[in-house]
């Protein structure tokens, strides 16, 4: 592998996937905070289903202006936390550099390329089950696939470039399925399919995606969602087909028990991707003349619950 790679974020997701390149032979360069001496004196550690492994040797950093500029940079910090990108972002890039938005939800693209206008993004959608569970250790439950798409100004299908491309072989010479999508509109959407229901089911009924699939009335809930999603996806302009929601529910009962990442955020008292996975599209299905209700309720409920805690921490300091 000859691109270098920057990783922004080494939690379940970053750290995954960048010890996985690091580990096949990419020089990848992780920028850490709470974790960085930890990680500095020793290494990596991931624990998976695909076999255990330690990175006993990392480039890590906890400032970014000591990091080098990289071809690739992989945007792997919660959406809650892109207020930090215009400081975080450009000392690493030059032109030609990607920048890879491994983050979910719906609408950020076009800020990133607002920051870094010469480089070319793309939107990277994880499909992981993966755990932070303790400094510079990640444990990695199931599935991995990367999908690749090309952000365009004007949201249009923007083709497969030769860098998304070479990227995607990059990750699968490091042992991940990584595939390519020419349109990221419509990628966005479809990932939204699973994660508007089972993020924010998971929080306001406290639950794990396996009982939201095999209590009847729940799944039937997160059926109405899926389908809800897909006809907002419609209305934006992007087809999904119906049978896109029976593979989401079954794929989600061949998974082990897993907590969503906004239920462990929740649990731990951080901010949820509340406006990234649930604003964003009510917002964008609304401007394009379509409704949500199911999405908007959760949307408000899920608001209330993050605002309320915040206030509470203002209360409390």
């Amino acid at each position: 592998m000859t691109r270098r790679y920057a990783v922004i974020g080494t939690g379940a997701l970053g750290g995954f996937y960048g010890a996985r390149l690091a580990r096949a032979g990419a020089e990848v360069h992780f920028l850490l905070r709470s974790d960085f001496e930890h990680v500095r004196q020793h290494g990596l550690l991931v624990e998976s289903k695909d076999g255990d492994f330690t990175l006993p040797q990392v480039n890590a950093y906890c400032d970014v202006r000591d990091m080098p500029c990289c071809d690739v940079v992989l945007v792997a910090l919660k959406a809650t936390q892109n207020h930090l990108l215009p400081d975080l972002l450009p000392p690493l890039v030059s032109c030609g550099s990607v920048v890879v938005l491994m983050q979910n939800g719906l609408g950020y693209e076009d800020e990133v390329a607002r920051i870094v206008p010469t480089c070319e993004v793309l939107a990277g959608l994880c499909f992981l089950c993966s755990n932070k569970v303790g400094p510079g250790h990640i444990r990695h439950l199931d599935f991995g696939t990367v999908r690749l798409a090309k952000f365009a100004a004007d949201g249009a299908p923007a083709g497969v470039s030769d860098d998304m491309q070479a990227i995607a072989e990059d990750f699968v010479q490091a042992g991940i399925r990584a595939d390519t999508s020419d349109d990221l509109l419509r990628a966005r959407w479809q990932k939204l399919v699973w994660n508007v229901p089972m993020s924010g089911l998971s929080v306001v009924l406290d639950a794990d995606t396996r009982a939201l699939v095999t209590e009847p009335h729940t799944r039937a809930l997160a059926e109405a969602i899926m389908r809800e999603v897909v006809a907002g996806a419609r209305t934006c302009g992007r087809v999904i087909r119906d049978d896109f929601v029976e593979k989401m529910i079954d794929m989600t009962l061949a998974m082990p028990a897993y907590q969503a990442s906004m239920k462990i955020d929740y649990d731990l008292g951080k901010p949820m991707e509340v406006e990234a996975i649930y604003g964003n599209p009510v917002r964008a299905a609304k401007a394009a003349g379509g409704a949500m209700p199911l999405v908007e309720m959760l949307y408000q409920e899920l608001t209330f619950l993050d605002q309320r805690r915040t206030a509470g921490d203002r209360v409390r300091r």
